[in-house]
């Protein structure tokens, strides 16, 4: 029936955006490193925001510090209606702005207990998307609002094995929160465009863990070794539409709406090197495991199958990068780096909703350490996106055309104080 086909529809699409990492992920932790493309993050340890990436790095925090974060993300993504179906003006699909822009905060602690431990902790986040259409948009069932936010809680520990070796574990805490809004838009129906086809919320909390290694050669070389598992999340809410019940619809009436989400895991290794005693080089691979999402399946109450399962068939993406740190200054340090940012998404399944590609990172970044006690850091990065052209089909075999851009401008602001 149509309502149950476009709740599995939208479920599907709370996974994807063109967020700021590969699909839905964020990689926005820190000033500092977002000043380098997050090149080296797992080795560097400038400040507590190490937490986010590499336990194991807290044993290079000589003292007790408190860092907070703030991130703003500008996004510029465009769709432009390539072809519309029963004679429609494909023009009407363009949307030059379908991502509104958004904050995210962060905020760690690193405790030192002695020579050897060191305990700390963090709030902040690996996933989230949002994107906006129209409601009167005339593809409205491939559109719409897609909203899915998470915050990780950690808590790590890291132990100084030898003056080389040094490993780290953590506890994470994962909060959850999705909605979703899709409208009938252009059918055979007739129907007014704006009738909401679909309305699912849900929320729900998980665990995860993640463990890291630091190994210093020397005193200007090391290397870093992160590893975070995946979380899953059963998200349960309300669903509902407003379509007349002589349609299969609910008529606004509300009905449980379920649906499971695994958060990929994530590993990354980094190198840094000092070259001289105030210029270094670092870089950063990261993979991230969506080769395991390979379908949704949604489900509704008194169902115990799927009512409806997609293939998605994600593959294994990886983020590549290179920075540079140069000291000014006692008091200055600038940075700067460049990341090759791949897409895990299968061109056979791109979506309105998902209009992700390949993208290149371009960041520069500044450190104002005015005593030992107070370090300020700003940071701005471009991220350059591929355009993609793709179709869809809607639940009434439809063909929408599309071709979708996705630039971002980031800035980013850091305070940390050490006691």
């Amino acid at each position: 029936m149509l309502n149950k086909k476009t709740l599995i529809a939208i479920s599907i699409s709370v996974i994807c955006s063109n967020a700021y990492a590969g699909a839905f992920q964020l990689n926005e932790h820190s000033a500092s490193g977002l000043g380098r493309a997050f090149a080296g993050d797992a080795a560097i340890a400038d400040d507590a925001s190490i937490v986010a990436r590499n336990p194991a790095g807290m044993t290079k925090i000589e003292r007790a510090q408190v860092s907070g974060v703030v991130s703003y993300i500008s996004p510029d993504v465009s769709v432009t209606g390539e072809s519309a179906p029963n004679g429609t003006n494909a023009s009407l699909l363009n949307d030059n702005s379908i991502a509104p822009s958004a904050i995210v905060p962060a905020g760690y602690f690193v405790l030192p207990i002695n020579e050897q431990m060191t305990l700390g902790g963090g709030a902040f986040s690996n996933y989230g998307l949002s994107t906006e259409f129209d409601e009167n948009y005339p593809a409205g069932q491939l559109a719409g609002e897609t909203a899915l936010t998470t915050v990780n809680f950690n808590i790590s520990a890291a132990y100084k094995l030898t003056d080389a070796l040094s490993l780290g574990a953590g506890f994470n805490l994962v909060y959850a929160d999705a909605h979703l809004i899709r409208h009938i838009g252009q059918t055979p129906l007739g129907l007014p465009n704006n009738v909401e086809a679909a309305n699912l919320s849900g929320d729900d909390v998980s665990f995860g863990w993640n463990v890291g290694a630091l190994y210093e050669v020397n005193t200007e070389n090391r290397f870093g070794l992160s590893y975070r598992s995946q979380v899953d999340l059963d998200l349960k809410g309300d669903y509902s539409n407003q379509l007349p019940a002589a349609l299969g619809g609910l008529a606004g009436t509300i009905v449980p709406g379920e649906l499971a989400i695994a958060l990929p895991d994530i590993a990354e290794f980094s190198g840094y090197h000092a070259v001289t005693n105030t210029f270094a080089i670092h870089y950063s691979v990261q993979w991230t495991d969506w080769s395991d999402f390979k379908e949704l399946a949604a489900y509704v109450e008194g169902k115990e199958e799927a009512v409806f399962s997609k293939t998605e068939d994600f593959s294994d993406a990886y983020r590549v990068a290179i920075g540079a740190t140069y000291q000014l200054s006692p008091t200055f340090l600038v940075r700067a780096g460049i990341a090759n940012d791949a897409t895990p998404t299968n061109t056979a399944h791109k979506s309105i909703s998902i209009p992700d590609s390949d993208r290149i990172w371009y960041s520069a970044g500044l450190s104002y350490s005015p005593t030992k006690q107070h370090k300020i850091d700003f940071a701005v990065s471009f991220i350059d996106g591929e355009s993609v052209t793709f179709e869809e089909q809607d639940d009434f075999g439809q063909t929408w055309g599309f071709e979708s851009h996705g630039d971002a401008s980031l800035a980013a602001m850091q305070y940390s104080y050490t006691f």
